[in-house]
């Protein structure tokens, strides 16, 4: 046999033993087909540049579903993820977008069925110890329904595409603590809220590992960029009043976007 023919012969070997394996090439050569899941902190609000067809769910341009989309081009791209979303209407109004050739999954979902926006509201406008009472009862329900609901959604999205990678995100830690605010919460309830946004990302990691999923936390990302950092990627209290404690494009595009890059 010819020098020739046996260089030909080994790498038809090679690559027909690589095909077999399964790696012939990269999972992502072919191109994700990617569906975006979740509540505001995915949709974007906060971020502006809303599209129309969104509707008051607030999709943006500028979420970092969207712009993780435009930048790698995948092979489909659906953006279903409302603001208000809860993990039971996640369940019930978005899971549509999924089937079973979903290979790239994204979701942010947990807050609003601890009462998230309720929690905030009391804490600017009413006492500080009925803010740590408020909080300290989501926390409570962070530990006691809200895993069985994460777990519901989970198993839904599992169901509903068998074969995807499910990147799941958490949230931000809102304050720094001896910041540069000199109005506004206490400090104790300030720490109470950051308290709150761990143990609510400690319970939802559990959950995404125990379903086979990856969970990418972005409280390294927005570390030093919190409310009272003097360079924050959130809203404090602002109108509209919705964009209120949620991510600036900022805050997409350079907390949320590199958390979800390194997950994929």
């Amino acid at each position: 046999m010819s020098v020739r023919s046996l260089r030909a012969s080994v790498l038809a070997f090679v690559m027909g033993a690589a095909a077999v394996l399964g790696m012939a090439q990269p999972a992502s050569a072919a191109g994700h087909h990617y569906v975006a899941l979740g509540d505001s902190y995915s949709s974007g609000v906060g971020a502006g540049s809303y599209t129309s067809e969104s509707g008051d769910c607030r999709r943006s341009t500028k979420a970092y579903p969207q712009l993780w989309a435009a930048a790698n081009a995948p092979s489909s791209f659906k953006f279903a993820a409302c603001s208000g979303a809860t993990t039971s209407s996640v369940s019930s109004g978005q899971l549509g977008a999924l089937n079973t050739s979903t290979t790239l999954v994204s979701v942010t979902a947990g807050g609003n069925d601890m009462g998230f926006a309720d929690v905030m509201q009391a804490c600017v406008l009413q006492s500080e110890a009925t803010c740590v009472s408020r909080v300290n009862s989501a926390i409570s329900l962070m530990n006691s329904s809200l895993p069985g609901k994460l777990d519901t959604m989970y198993n839904s999205i599992r169901s509903r595409a068998p074969q995807a990678r499910v990147v799941v995100l958490g949230y931000p830690r809102f304050y720094k603590l001896s910041g540069s605010c000199i109005a506004g919460l206490t400090e104790t309830e300030r720490g109470a809220i950051n308290n709150a946004s761990d143990v609510m990302n400690g319970v939802i990691a559990k959950r995404a590992a125990n379903a086979g999923f990856t969970f990418s936390s972005v409280v390294d990302e927005f570390t030093g960029h919190e409310l009272c950092s003097g360079d924050a990627w959130l809203h404090s209290v602002t109108v509209p009043i919705e964009n209120s404690y949620h991510p600036k494009a900022t805050g997409q595009s350079s907390g949320y976007l590199p958390a979800f890059r390194t997950s994929v």
